[in-house]
This record gives C-alpha cells, sequence and structure tokens, in this order.
C-alpha cells in the first residue's frame, strides 16, 4: 500500500464516489484511480465501496474504518512537511486565512498588517467565502485558520476558539424617524422594509431568532453579504439596514446613523478554528495571538491537544 492508493481513496470518498471528479481533482486518469482503490481493497481483503457495475454506490462498513485510517496518516504526513518547512526555513512560508468578507474587510487588515512587520518573508493568501466553506477550507487544509461567526462549531474535526464579541447596530438615513426615537424595539424595525445580511453571514441566524422569539417576520426587502453593499442602499431609502458593529466603527457619514441593537439582538461571538491534530508553524500561533490576546500558543496547545474545549470571553 502507498500514499497514491490513500488519496485517491480520500478523493474518491469526498467527490460522492464520482471517479472522474476525482480523477480531475488529483490531475491523473479515472482508469488509474479506479485501479488504485482495487489494488488496495485487494491488499486490505475488503471491499472499501460498494459498486454497482463500474460506480462506486456507497462506502462499506470496513470502508468507514478505512477511511479513518487514512484521514490520520493524511493528517500526518502533512504535519511532517510542514515541520521540515518549519525548521529548514524558520521565519518565511504561507500563511493561509480562510474567512468571511466581514472579517477580511473590516477586522484582519490590522492583524495582517502586523503580523507581515514581524514575518516580512512570510506571505499571505485570504480565501473568502460563507462560513460553512471557512470550515472546509481548514479541514482539506487549503487554510491554515479559518475564522467565522456561523458555524465553526458544528465541525468535530476542528478545534474552535472564541475570538472576540460583538454585535449588531441598525443603520437607517439621518432624516428616518427612528433616527430621533431613543427607546428601539423589535416591532419598530419589524414594521420597516429590512435591509440585512444573506441568511449564512455574519450572525444572521441570530437575527432571525430573535424576531421569532417575538412572533415578528420583519420584511427583508434586501440581502448581501457585504456591508457598504447594506448601508449604500439604505443611503438610496430602500430601507433601514442592519449590519455588524464592525462595519461602522470609525465612520463619519452624516447621511447615517448608527444604533446598537445589542440588547434586543443579543451579541455574537466570532471564532478561530484550527485543524485537530494538524501541525502549526510559529507565524499561526503569532497571528492567533494579534487577533486576540486571550489566545496565546499556550491555550492552543491545549486546545489542539484536547485539554481545552473553550474558555469564556
Amino acid at each position: 500500500m502507498n500514499l497514491h492508493q490513500f488519496r485517491f481513496v480520500q478523493e474518491a470518498a469526498r467527490r460522492n464516489l464520482n471517479l472522474t471528479e476525482a480523477a480531475k481533482a488529483l490531475h491523473t486518469s479515472q482508469p488509474g484511480v479506479s485501479k488504485a482503490i482495487i489494488e488496495l481493497e485487494e491488499e486490505l481483503g475488503i471491499e472499501i465501496f460498494m459498486r454497482h457495475g463500474k460506480r462506486l454506490k456507497r462506502i462499506t462498513e470496513p470502508g468507514e474504518h478505512v477511511l479513518a485510517s487514512i484521514a490520520i496518516i493524511m493528517r500526518e504526513v502533512g504535519n511532517l512537511k510542514r515541520i521540515g518547512e518549519q525548521y529548514s526555513a524558520q521565519d518565511t512560508g504561507t500563511l493561509s486565512i480562510a474567512t468571511t468578507h466581514t472579517q477580511a474587510r473590516y477586522v484582519l487588515p490590522v492583524p495582517v498588517a502586523k503580523l507581515r512587520e514581524r514575518y516580512p518573508q512570510v506571505n499571505i493568501s485570504l480565501h473568502q467565502g460563507a462560513p460553512d466553506q471557512v470550515a472546509r477550507m481548514v479541514i482539506e487544509e487549503t487554510a491554515d485558520i479559518g475564522m467565522a461567526t456561523e458555524s465553526l462549531v458544528n465541525y468535530p474535526e476542528l478545534i474552535t476558539l472564541p475570538c472576540y464579541e460583538w454585535q449588531h447596530v441598525l443603520v437607517v438615513p439621518a432624516s428616518h424617524a427612528l433616527a430621533k426615537k431613543e427607546r428601539l424595539t423589535l416591532e419598530d424595525i419589524a414594521a420597516q422594509p429590512l435591509i440585512t445580511y444573506h441568511p449564512s453571514f455574519t450572525g444572521r441566524t441570530r437575527v432571525d431568532s430573535a424576531f421569532a422569539q417575538r412572533n415578528l417576520a420583519p420584511r427583508v426587502v434586501l440581502e448581501a453579504i457585504d456591508s457598504d453593499v447594506i448601508k449604500t442602499y439604505v443611503r438610496l431609502g430602500l430601507g433601514i439596514g442592519i449590519v455588524a458593529e464592525m462595519a461602522v466603527n470609525g465612520d463619519k457619514d452624516p447621511d447615517l446613523v448608527t444604533r446598537p441593537l445589542g440588547q434586543l439582538l443579543g451579541r455574537n461571538v466570532a471564532r478561530i478554528a484550527l485543524k485537530r491534530g494538524a501541525y502549526l508553524r510559529d507565524f499561526v500561533y503569532h497571528f492567533a495571538s494579534l487577533l486576540s490576546d486571550r489566545l496565546d500558543k499556550n491555550l492552543i496547545l491545549k486546545a489542539m491537544s484536547g485539554h481545552v474545549a473553550d474558555y469564556e470571553l
């Protein structure tokens, strides 16, 4: 048995048992993938995949155990490569970050700039996507570290740690009646056309939950993933907006008024995600500490070894 066979089996499972797609992802031929899988099955004396003709139909029970072992082996192979990189070139390499648009636009610029000051030979690769995509990129080792508010805790392959708390804010035109109202209610907001985030982004589930608990159904007239887009349409008078506070901190826009909504919608927690058992280079630990002074190397090492599952903000 060899690593090529392990890669082919793992990629076939990732690609929903489609050997053509697995072959494309691995830059090889479909017959080559099929042959390698069969050879591994013959060597192990079991069927990893149940077949219908030449097509793979499902993963067998022993196949599930094989895939779990392969995942451990491939993770450790990746760790070996990173260990070699760490000690052959201490302060060089690439830090791959997977995150959402809001984090990339409003939270990460300063930490990234500080990391570059400390490690000028380290390149930054920034991958933006939905929270579930962020999680998958970390699991598949496209990224070293992920950062998002939604979904990350739903993946057992990941270690997640809270980074910072934040709240939503209401954004209204300066001439709007709600701009002058001292005490806002959810009923006030639900009565207006609303512009806010797409359901999978930036704490939208908490917004929806808060309204649902009061049996309110706000009229969402526009959804976006970009806070600046939301603010643009609020300026145009299409409705009032709900955005993350990071998107308005430092704003000096005379056309818009912002009001904190933490008391109505609750507070959100942005989290970092790391692949369980992964070997991290020193600049990854340093970057985490730039995101929050609570995220020091000792805490992360304990979490990665299973001794610390979480901590309170």
